[in-house]
Parts: structure tokens; C-alpha cells; sequence
């Protein structure tokens, strides 16, 4: 299978209260292409520090980050941003859609910032939108749309540049079990449908099982993976 990102002995630390504390202990995994993988673990064994070097957000004080074969780790400020805008899309617990702009503006937003024009990045929207079916509430206020619509939203942003990996997390952790359910099911379809490479932290255990694949983290390392 296509490997999309290869993780080798990555360590992080970080200074909280004047104390060091080791977030990672050289995590190694890989991800195929098309999967969906769960990551599970309790709070502060390093799933959003893992998470936020993943994402280029930060470098690993030591290790490899490889995406799509490139080694990023070492990238520069301006190549890691180039890199994170088009290939790598975001879903969080909170979706942090802008509130003053319709479903269809959120969306186009970021293609527009990718080069995009807005004649361009309002059709691409379009199509995401109907894809994920909201092409009827294109044209609403997200704060008008249920939880659950802006959840989807949310996905369909970070869809918008055709990303090969696509970072979720806790994207179900305020939502009820009906729209949860929903969320998840649209995340695999998308993982196989657009052979889109899923990482998904969750704490609903049900939820990780159902994955192609399944990482348990403790005290910065990982502890099982299947």
C-alpha cells in the first residue's frame, strides 16, 4: 500500500511550571493511504503534541516526519506553511468556523487564500458542500446550522485543497451520539472514497474500534497499535 506519512522515533519536550516534561518518547508509525486510523489514549500522554507537530505546527526536537515521502521535519517556516495548506487539512472538537460568513463562505475561504478566485473557490465549495449534504444550507449563517452541520462544514473546509492527510481531532466531542455517528461515517466514506488518509483522536472507544487501524498512547509513547 501507498504509505502518506511515516513517523520514525519522535520525541518532543516542553517546559510547563518550570519543569520539563517529555510529551513524546519516539513514537514510530505509518499511515496508507485510503485508512483511517484512531489514536486513543488518556489526557496528556502526547496526543496533541503529536497532533501539533503532525500538523507542522511545531518541530520535534528529534526524529523524522515524512509526508508523501518528503522529510518535512527540517522545512522552513514558508515551506512548512505551503506544505500544511495543501496537503494537510484540519478538523478540531471546536470547528472554529467564522461566524459573520454563510456555510459557502467558510468554505471557499481557504481556497482563496490558496490562489484560488472567488468564482473558483465558490464552485469548489459548492461541490463539497453537496458532496457532504449541505448544498441547501450553503447560503446559512454557520451559526444558524446544528452542531452536527457545522461539524460538517468544518470537514468541508478542510477539504477544500484537496489535502492528502486530513488531522481530526476529538471532531465528535461535542456533538450527541446520532450526529456523532454521522460525523464518523462520513469520515470513512471520505477516507475511501477520495483515498483520503484519516488520523482521528477520540476518546469514544466504540468510535476507534471501528477503524481500519488503531494506535493506544501512554506517557508519550505508543503502547499497542493495530
Amino acid at each position: 500500500m501507498t504509505k502518506i506519512l511515516t513517523v520514525r522515533n519522535l520525541k518532543h519536550t516542553f517546559t510547563t511550571g518550570g519543569k520539563k516534561v517529555n510529551a513524546l518518547n519516539g513514537v514510530s508509525f505509518e499511515l496508507n493511504k485510503g485508512e483511517l486510523t484512531s489514536i486513543v489514549g488518556p489526557s496528556g500522554c502526547g496526543k496533541s503534541t503529536l497532533m501539533y507537530l503532525l500538523g507542522l505546527l511545531d518541530k520535534p526536537e528529534s526524529g523524522e516526519i515524512l509526508l508523501n515521502g518528503l522529510q518535512v521535519s527540517e522545512l522552513n517556516d514558508l515551506q512548512r506553511t505551503r506544505l500544511r495548506r495543501n496537503s494537510i487539512g484540519f478538523v478540531f472538537q471546536f470547528h472554529f468556523l467564522i461566524k459573520e460568513l454563510t456555510a459557502r463562505e467558510n468554505v471557499a475561504l481557504p481556497a482563496q487564500r490558496n490562489g484560488m478566485t472567488t468564482e473558483e473557490s465558490t464552485e469548489k465549495a459548492n461541490d463539497i458542500l453537496n458532496k457532504l449534504g449541505l448544498s441547501d444550507k450553503a447560503e446559512r449563517f454557520v451559526n444558524k446550522l446544528s452542531g452536527g452541520e457545522q461539524q460538517r462544514v468544518a470537514i468541508a473546509r478542510a477539504l477544500v485543497n484537496s489535502p492528502s492527510l486530513l488531522l481530526a481531532d476529538e471532531p465528535t466531542g461535542n456533538l450527541d451520539t446520532e450526529s456523532s455517528d454521522k460525523v464518523f461515517k462520513l469520515l470513512k466514506e471520505l477516507s475511501i472514497e477520495n483515498k483520503l488518509s484519516v488520523l482521528l483522536v477520540t476518546h469514544n472507544s466504540e468510535l476507534a474500534n471501528k477503524c481500519d487501524n488503531f494506535i493506544s498512547m501512554k506517557d508519550g509513547a505508543i503502547v499497542n497499535s493495530i
